[in-house]
């Protein structure tokens, strides 16, 4: 197990990104058409507002229906940063408020998949090992792989 995390973390090291928009419809179709045994499905994903999430929201729907799937979305830690930020200008306030509601958005996000039934990891990139490996493991426990 430990050679398959260190064979994934090598080729998304690799992968250039193209910055476009992901197409949760074909890769539910795909899946579809493709996976035909039930899978932990694993989606590294994000998404800044709950809106952007409910427009997606069906196709995660479609998968968790015959997969076990789980959603990583990350933390934007210089985002949080600027929330916990000592403020003392106006300027400072906005910023720190604005940040603050982006905080919470993520949380309401993950709620939401949650909701749904479906698992979902919110995680600080550096702690994206330790948090994946936990959850792993809390799923093999709990008998659901």
């Amino acid at each position: 197990e430990n050679r398959t995390m260190e064979r994934i973390l090598e080729l998304l090291y690799k992968l250039k990104t193209e910055h476009l928009e992901s197409d949760y419809a074909w890769l539910s179709a795909f899946v579809r058409r493709n996976v035909t045994h039930r899978s932990l499905m694993i989606l590294y994903t994000n998404f800044e507002t709950i809106t952007s999430l409910h427009r997606q929201l069906i196709y995660f729907k479609h998968l968790a229906k015959n997969h076990l799937l789980l959603v990583v979305i990350f933390e934007n830690t210089e985002v949080k940063t600027f929330a916990k930020a000592e403020v003392n200008t106006l300027e400072e306030i906005y910023v720190r408020t604005i940040a603050e509601k982006f905080v919470y958005e993520k949380k309401l996000i993950v709620r939401e998949l949650n909701r749904n039934g479906i698992l979902s990891i919110l995680t600080k990139p550096e702690d994206l090992s330790a948090n994946l490996i936990n959850r792993y493991l809390e799923l093999k426990i709990t008998g659901q792989i």
